[in-house]
């Protein structure tokens, strides 16, 4: 398949270095290109609809790219409630969002949305992730430390406090940093 990827433009509609270094991993040549959009989510939409409608809203502002391949991705956590975890807009949100995660498990869903020829790819893939109990301190630390504020849930697994604070995860691992790899990879495979 990275044969075929060789003579297409592939553009990554995210301003996420995190998908940016994820993409660049599978061997993929690609440039970034971000582009406004309206987020609007239909609050009656599941969490997993809400964030494939997201995804495609980020898709649609590329449709003069219908000779390139475009990727773009959304990523939000789901708690134990139901309640969508976005990116928190303070240090204080950040800290209240963990202790509500500490101790218990919650869904990450990415949804990702393909444009290839002027047909339209999605999917979605769900990890479930387990924390440990985390103590005040410990939240503090990450949260002064490190930059939850631009991540989904106030957190990033491949930071300290995915190291220390989860148990375990059910699922795949790069859907959690914020781009399911193997997945797409699959999906690309299907479409190219």
């Amino acid at each position: 398949m990275l044969e075929n990827l060789k003579d297409k433009t592939i553009i990554l509609g995210s301003q996420s270095p995190r998908r940016k270094q994820l993409l660049a991993g599978l061997g993929i040549e690609f440039e970034v290109e971000v582009r406004e959009t309206d987020e609007y989510v239909d609050p009656d939409l599941s969490a997993a609809e809400a964030v494939r409608q997201i995804a495609l809203q980020k898709l649609q502002a590329f449709t003069d790219k219908s000779e390139s391949l475009v990727i773009c991705a959304d990523t939000v956590v789901v708690s134990t409630t139901g309640e969508i975890l976005g990116k928190p807009k303070t240090a204080a949100e950040a800290i209240q969002t963990l202790e509500n995660l500490s101790g218990k498990k919650h869904l990450v869903i990415t949804a990702v949305a393909i444009g290839w020829q002027g047909e339209i790819h999605s999917f979605v893939e769900t990890t479930t992730v387990y924390f440990y109990a985390l103590d005040r301190e410990e939240i503090t630390h990450y949260v002064t430390h490190f930059s939850p504020l631009d991540k989904a849930g106030s957190y990033g697994i491949q930071e300290w406090i995915g190291l220390m604070g989860i148990e375990k995860i059910e699922g795949e691992y790069n859907n959690v940093v914020g781009l399911p790899t193997a997945r797409l990879y699959q999906e690309l495979k299907k479409l190219i």
